[in-house]
């Protein structure tokens, strides 16, 4: 198959997923585009929001219409490294064997990230970086795709760790979860107090998966629309000359390289859904919210000011 053809054929794969998915979940759909601009972009993403607000049934809902593997891990103080990764252990041959934990799936969702300690976060980067976790000396790959969804709540500061800046670069997205509609919440409310069920029908596999992920990535970029996400990167850090002058007075960190590569590539998944052959500067536009929101550090005088990271990355426009 041609790659229009596998254009043309995610294009409308894409808009089933959508209506799949909407038997479940009720509204979301910004959130649910950048979560699935980033599993077909092969990235991660990390959800704020509230709790109660369906995060684990919409990942898990996810995962069933792209027909992965799921698993979710309850990130609490006293986790440890080998609670994720898995551990090895004397067999009844005096041998050790290897007995793999939650983080081999193909999506894991790792629900209140900042509650575990920083020895804990780190576990996940390897697997999030390399695809692969290292115990004991011995690599073990796993299975693509491989999609980290971790979620944390804006609310309790008391007893979190943040992620370090290191690991936020990580994620392609960070998505910000809201308070349903009215009318969204009296439907959430019909759907969860009856005894009605609904199921999801798998529309993806795999490899499919993987395949689109390839496809992706072999989508031609205009140099014009690579050097104007580039510099829109550029222009996050306060120490450039081209900043505006707002970025020089609220910023006292922009974002890295990644936060480009990453605009580029959810710029492309972006325009292939909606059946273009080649990002535009609007693609790039539609996708840097998520992608730059969690990459930039505001000052004290912004958060004074109440000065929020939107207003400074529409500015960037």
């Amino acid at each position: 198959m041609s790659d229009v053809a596998a254009i043309e054929q995610f294009v409308q794969k894409h808009q089933q997923l959508k209506q799949e998915i909407a038997k479940v979940i009720v509204g979301q759909d910004a959130v649910i585009d950048q979560i699935l601009l980033s599993v077909f972009s092969g990235g991660h993403a990390l959800l704020v929001g509230v709790p109660g607000l369906a995060k684990t049934l919409m990942v898990n809902t996810i995962a069933q219409t792209l027909g992965l593997k799921f698993n979710r891990i309850q990130f609490t103080p006293d986790l440890m490294p080998s609670d994720i990764l898995g551990s090895e252990i004397l067999d009844e041959n005096r041998a050790f064997q290897f007995i793999k934990g939650p983080v081999f799936a193909n999506i894991i969702l790792a629900d209140e990230i900042n509650r575990t300690p920083p020895k804990t976060q780190a576990a996940l980067l390897e697997a999030m970086q390399e695809r692969s976790v290292t115990i004991s000396g011995h690599r073990y790959q796993l299975d693509l795709p491989y999609f980290v969804l971790a979620t944390q709540n804006p609310i309790e500061q008391e007893g979190t760790y943040p992620l370090p800046e290191a690991q936020l670069d990580r994620f392609m997205f960070a998505i910000e979860l809201g308070y349903p509609t009215f009318q969204e919440e009296v439907d959430v409310v019909k759907r969860t107090t009856s005894d009605i069920k609904t199921s999801v029908n798998a529309l993806f596999n795999a490899q499919e998966i993987v395949n689109i992920q390839e496809l992706i990535r072999r989508i031609p970029v205009a140099d014009n629309v690579i050097e104007y996400a580039v510099n829109l990167v550029a222009k996050t850090r306060p120490e450039n000359p081209k900043a505006p002058e707002r970025i020089q007075q609220y910023i006292d960190w922009g974002a890295g390289p990644r936060a480009s590569q990453n605009l580029i590539l959810a710029a492309k998944t972006h325009a292939a859904v909606q059946g273009k052959f080649s990002p535009d500067i609007e693609n790039v536009q539609a996708v840097a919210q998520g992608i730059l929101g969690h990459r930039i550090v505001k000052n004290y005088k912004a958060e004074a000011e109440r000065i929020t990271k939107a207003q400074l990355i529409k500015e960037l426009f």
